[in-house]
């Protein structure tokens, strides 16, 4: 009974602790690739419908984060329009890794000849990058989940080689911390459930 109560509570303080941190406010501090290995195993885990297990990842190693930082930030610069190119954005997205040891990008890939509901695979894929950042805060590990930028746009897709029905669900920046950001909701579980009887 007691190791049942330890697992609760050893879940409940991943679950409630877990906080996304600013690459800005990471430290610099290297994480090791088998930490990265470990996350991805992790992640690997979510719940899949028919077993399809649609999500995938792109490991850009500590020797390719600037490099990716840098296109990022170029593909953002040669396809916004005039009037939308903003300088500070293109610098954010320029220097966005520069504490971070790795930088991931997540995606759903869809099975050919798949008959399940789109919405499904999306949430699979969600529920696989949850898995990683609950591994990343057992780890000590800081994460942000962006989902910025140039991400969203083709010219993305097609930099990273992906197919047309591939999805972006988020680029991950990876590093370590030494803040302890604090968590907060604005709205109770109560007024967010409905309980039939």
């Amino acid at each position: 009974m007691s190791n049942q109560i330890m697992t609760k509570e050893t879940l409940t303080k991943l679950i409630t602790e877990r906080r996304t941190i600013k690459p800005v406010n990471f430290n610099g501090d290297k994480v090791s690739e088998p930490q990265v290995r470990h996350l991805l195993e992790m992640a690997n885990w979510a719940p899949t419908h028919k077993f399809t297990e649609p999500w995938r990842f792109i490991v850009f190693a500590p020797e390719r984060v600037q490099g990716f930082c840098l296109e990022h930030a170029a593909l953002y610069k040669a396809h916004t329009p005039a009037e939308r190119y903003e300088e500070a954005t293109f610098d954010k997205l320029l220097h966005m890794g520069d504490k971070a040891s790795y930088i991931l990008v997540a995606y759903n890939k869809q099975t050919p000849g798949n008959k399940l509901p789109e919405w499904e695979e999306l949430a699979a894929t969600a529920c696989a990058i949850q898995n990683l950042l609950l591994a990343a805060q057992a780890e000590g590990l800081a994460v942000f989940w962006s989902t910025g930028g140039m991400m969203s746009k083709p010219a993305f897709k097609t930099w990273l080689g992906l197919e047309e029905a591939d999805f972006p669900m988020g680029i991950l920046y990876l590093g370590r911390t030494d803040e302890s950001a604090k968590g907060v909701r604005k709205i109770g579980i109560e007024e967010k459930t409905r309980w039939e009887y």
